[in-house]
This record gives C-alpha cells, sequence and structure tokens, in this order.
C-alpha cells in the first residue's frame, strides 16, 4: 500500500489524476473502474484538461461504475449514470457504448446484478479501480454489516449515507433509500486500486481503513489486503493518521 500525501483537494485531484492518466497511456484499451460523488470531481477535470490539451485518450478505453441508485432514470440529473456523462464521458473522446452503469431502473435485482457482473467478467476484469471513501467507511455501495458482499447486489443504504447524500437533493425525502453496488469481490479482483480522500471528515474513516482491523463493519478496510493499492488524500483526510505518526 502506498500513501500520497497532498496539501489540499486540489493537489490530492491531480496525484490522483497522473496515477489514472498514467493506465491509460500504458494501456490504451484499459477498463477503468470509476466512482462518484464530490471526491472524484477534481481528478476527472484535471483529466479533461490533459485530454484538451492532447495528452490523453479515451478512445479504446472501457469504463465500469461502482453504482446507481435504485429507481432513478438515466436522464435524472441525481443519478450516477447523468453524473458521468456532465463531470467527465461528454467532455472526453470515450465512446458511450464502451461506459457501463448498472440500471437503476431494473426491477428484477437477481437480473440486473447477474447481467452487471458478466459485464465485467466479459471485459476480463478492471485495470484500475478508483474509489472514494464513505465517512463510515464504505466504498462504492458497500455498507457496513456483518459480512463483506462478494459481487453485484442491491444495497439498503444506512441512514448514515441517507443524510450525506441529503445535499444533493431537494429534501432528504427525495434520496433514494436502495442502490445498486458492485461488491467487495468485484473491486478486490482489480490489478490495481486508488483510493482518494479529501477533508477532516474522512480522517476516522481512513484511520480505520488502513490501520485499523480488517472488518466489514469498516468495508474499505479490506483493501489492507490488496497487494496494488495507492492511497491520494490531502493532509486533513489523514490527519489522525499522522498525529498517530502511522506516515
Amino acid at each position: 500500500m502506498r500513501i500520497y500525501k497532498a496539501k489540499d483537494y486540489n493537489e490530492m485531484s491531480r496525484k490522483a489524476a497522473n496515477i489514472i492518466s498514467a493506465q491509460i497511456i500504458m494501456k490504451p484499451d484499459a477498463v477503468l473502474g470509476l466512482a462518484t460523488g464530490s471526491s472524484p470531481i477534481g481528478t476527472y477535470k484535471q483529466l479533461i484538461d490533459w485530454y484538451n490539451k492532447g495528452d490523453l485518450d479515451f478512445s479504446e478505453i472501457r469504463s465500469v461504475n461502482l453504482d446507481e441508485y435504485k429507481g432513478l432514470d438515466a436522464s435524472n440529473p441525481q443519478s450516477y449514470a447523468y453524473f458521468m456523462r456532465h463531470n467527465l464521458f461528454d467532455s472526453v473522446n470515450i465512446k458511450l457504448e464502451n461506459t457501463n452503469i448498472p440500471n437503476g431502473l431494473e426491477t428484477d435485482i437477481e437480473k440486473e446484478c447477474t447481467r452487471y457482473n458478466n459485464i465485467i467478467k466479459s471485459l476480463g476484469g478492471i485495470d484500475l479501480q478508483l474509489l472514494g471513501i464513505g465517512n463510515n467507511g464504505h466504498i462504492g455501495f458497500n455498507e457496513p454489516g456483518e459480512a463483506f458482499e462478494k459481487e453485484t447486489h442491491c444495497v439498503k443504504l444506512t441512514e448514515n449515507t441517507i443524510q450525506a447524500n441529503a445535499r444533493f437533493f431537494s429534501s432528504i425525502d427525495e434520496v433514494p433509500t436502495h442502490a445498486y453496488s458492485t461488491g467487495i469481490k468485484n473491486i478486490m479482483q482489480a490489478r490495481s486500486i486508488l483510493l482518494i480522500a479529501s477533508g477532516e471528515a474522512k480522517a476516522e474513516a481512513m484511520y480505520q481503513a488502513l490501520f485499523g482491523p480488517i472488518t466489514p463493519t469498516v468495508p474499505a478496510s479490506i483493501l489492507q489486503l490488496h497487494n496494488n493499492v495507492s492511497i491520494v488524500a490531502d493532509e486533513a483526510a489523514l490527519s489522525l493518521i499522522i498525529k498517530k505518526n502511522l506516515i
């Protein structure tokens, strides 16, 4: 596990984009596992900037997103499909047919989970998986629980996650209570993993994930068992780890 300390969110975003761009350059048809939320927006902006300067080519890249809210259409501004188009896909030359996101409108849970797992397998697995981390230690929508969920599944979101996501909706009543998410096994089978984090609110989760016991009550702690993980986080997110002199 490699931990890269950044001064702030902007530096974190640049460092993370450097790792992703290196993957794209080394393997132009790489399979990227992508994340949503506030953490990766700066990273995507940096990738778009380098694309516009002619430094990156997404034409052969394939992508697999971590998750999608159950019940939201891809045209809904709060859907992750919309997020990806708005924050990355519409601004680079990636082919939309090469992008994959769970279908939030599929009501047959088993059917959708099987479909999405088969997509990941058909692509030969994920070369680089980008992750954020929730305040409760979740990765993707793999929430704290009694066991590590293996593959794509439908998640009942915790109150903590619903509250955290409420800022993106007009009211908390509009926040979906369930989501499709790739599982811990899907994530851990990626050839490399990049975890990004910013802000003091993530400090406890980062400490528990990187230096605490490996437990499904902190889903991100499983990353300690992966042999190719890069952590890029700002000083605020690493503050507890720094205070304990662990890096």
